[in-house]
């Protein structure tokens, strides 16, 4: 069992940069992939990136590449998302995932085993 918690969203003006934390419970956090996902109001969740269990390995949702950084420290049992050159439609409420295996499947919600609970991110124009 692994129990995440997501932090360090709030409201921030366009052009602005973020930093959310999700940290994660238990001893087996590094043979996890972690993933972020985000849902705006009235929309489906999307993926936003993953990092492989090491963190040799990420990958991102076109719309957030090259603003957006996923690290992880294996030491704090951490995941974190650096949000640069945010954009109002940024604005969600942005979940960390575990999943047991990096698969090619990283980009769907089903893929992963945990779930925060959510953190939200507003970014004013």
């Amino acid at each position: 069992q692994v129990q995440l918690v997501e932090s360090g969203g709030g409201l921030v003006q366009a052009g602005g940069s973020l930093r959310l934390s999700c940290a994660a419970s238990g001893r087996t956090f590094a043979s996890y992939a972690m993933g972020w996902f985000r849902q705006a109001a009235g929309k489906e969740r999307e993926f936003v990136g993953v990092v492989s269990q090491s963190g040799d390995r990420t990958h991102y949702a076109d719309s957030v590449k090259g603003r957006f950084t996923i690290s992880r420290d294996n030491a704090k049992n951490t995941v974190y998302l650096q949000m640069n050159s945010l954009k109002p439609e940024d604005t969600a409420v942005f979940y960390c995932a575990a999943d047991r295996d990096y698969r090619g499947t990283y980009a769907y919600a089903w893929n992963y085993d945990y779930w925060g609970q959510g953190t939200q991110v507003t970014v004013s124009s």
